[in-house]
């Protein structure tokens, strides 16, 4: 086994030979994912290195020193690590290197409209049909679905037992004409988000992950990976549509004259705190995983990133002042402390809301009595719903 400066070593050998900031990003990828440096902790078979936890880690930490993408895929590729768990050999083979190469759009098929924050409650039906599910329902709050190849779909297989038992899980191919799909203009004038109706869209039975009626169980993994990348490193939650990304605060104070204002800089200080602090949370939560069990401190992290974010728009405000009343590219700091404020709400939905996270922290971290469910044990076709 290899040394911690001999990983290191090598790393930065690799990256001195490889890395240019001017490469394409897709070859970049490739070669990346080639190397077993997308996924150090995979087994060499799912393309990884098998590196222990304190390795992997130095693999990513030399891959950020010099700003090159790609690494750490095994923690944050909420696709390629639902896929790896739960895939077949042949889902596996066809489609787990294009993920880890972004050769495969995706987009997440879970919220309903009836459903509310109970996904065990979604009542969009998969019927066997041959070689195929044929699948009838609606989606709402889908991202990137205009644009998806597949959409990773839960849905009910059988509605004649209790509604954890019924479900199944699948890679839901999005290019057919039973997908119709609709943007959600947001308060920002973007789109994000989409509601998605599914009229007799088909399914390849060999594209399920799991077995049937085991949709929970891989939904509960997947939300684990979308949770601990939402926890990490939410930049979609302040990045514009145009690629304008996060604001440096720190730039911007100074830019108004703000840097010696004793509120402002308490602020600053608070969010480098929290964000430091929600960084140890998720290297805990990380450990725990590494054990082999899923981390409720997931939850945690997510729900700070949450805060993190808003506290972010709110701070912003602050700098700008008066400015962030205006909007438009003749005013653009007050146009981009308008967007942070305003699009720091759909983090409070994405990856499960807040209130669910707060559900979860209570209920598994600190042992609080669970919600009552009078329709946990009843066969989902018996409970009462809304027409």
């Amino acid at each position: 086994m290899s040394s911690d400066d001999e990983v290191r070593e090598r790393v930065r050998t690799w990256l001195a030979a490889h890395w240019d900031p001017a490469i394409d990003r897709s070859e970049w990828l490739a070669a990346v994912v080639e190397a077993g440096y997308a996924t150090p902790r995979w087994p060499r078979a799912a393309f990884g290195s098998e590196l222990p936890e304190p390795q992997a880690s130095i693999v990513e930490a030399e891959f950020a020193r010099v700003g090159a993408p790609g690494s750490g895929q095994d923690r944050t590729n909420l696709w390629a690590n639902t896929l790896l768990t739960y895939g077949s050999a042949e889902l596996r083979e066809r489609l787990l290197r294009p993920l880890l190469e972004n050769r495969v759009r995706m987009c997440l098929l879970y919220s309903e409209p009836g459903a509310g924050s109970d996904l065990a409650g979604v009542r969009t039906s998969a019927v066997p049909d041959g070689a195929d599910y044929v699948v009838d329902g609606q989606k709402v709050w889908t991202s990137n679905a205009a644009g998806a190849d597949f959409g990773m779909l839960l849905a009910r297989t059988d509605p004649a037992v209790a509604k954890h038992r019924g479900l199944s899980f699948f890679f839901l191919p999005m290019d057919q004409p039973g997908v119709e799909v609709r943007p959600l203009r947001q308060i920002t004038g973007e789109a994000h988000f989409n509601e998605v109706f599914l009229t007799g869209a088909r399914v390849p039975a060999a594209n399920m992950l799991g077995e049937p009626g085991q949709g929970w169980r891989v939904l509960l993994t997947a939300l684990a990976y979308e949770r601990v990348a939402l926890g990490e490193t939410n930049l979609g939650a302040m990045t514009r549509a145009n690629g304008r990304g996060a604001t440096d605060l720190v730039d911007l104070a100074r830019r108004h004259g703000r840097d010696d204002d004793v509120l402002i800089r308490r602020d600053l200080a608070r969010l480098t705190a929290l964000r430091s602090v929600n960084r140890w949370n998720n290297q805990r939560a990380q450990a725990e995983r590494e054990q082999g069990s899923s981390s409720s401190l997931d939850s945690l992290g997510k729900l700070m990133m949450s805060r993190i974010v808003h506290e972010t728009g709110r701070v912003q405000s602050a700098i700008v002042g008066p400015e962030a009343l205006l909007e438009g590219p003749v005013h653009p700091d007050g146009d981009d402390a308008n967007f942070a404020s305003m699009n720091a709400y759909f983090t409070s939905i994405g990856g499960g809301t807040d209130q669910i996270q707060r559900n979860i922290i209570g209920e598994r971290l600190l042992g609080l009595p669970r919600e009552p469910e009078v329709d946990r044990d009843v066969p989902f076709q018996d409970v009462r719903h809304s027409p």
